[in-house]
């Protein structure tokens, strides 16, 4: 038993520094993006890709809610 709860332990873990990490690359590169001035030329053109994900992941959610 205790190996087990080693290894949930060890895998959350990993998990959660794979998460700080990501976290970590995606701060820097916003932060290099607003040091050259292209924040908002990158911000405008993703915009239009997280909505239609929002959108299809709200359809998703919708489809979903009714099934048991």
């Amino acid at each position: 038993m205790e190996t087990v709860l080693t290894f949930l332990l060890v895998r959350f873990a990993l998990i959660a520094a794979a998460l700080v990490v990501a976290a970590l690359v995606v701060f820097a590169v916003a932060l290099r993006l607003k040091r050259r001035g292209r924040l908002d030329q990158v911000r405008g053109s993703l915009e239009p890709l997280l909505r239609a994900g929002l959108h299809v992941a709200a359809s998703r959610a919708r489809r979903g809610a009714g099934r048991s």
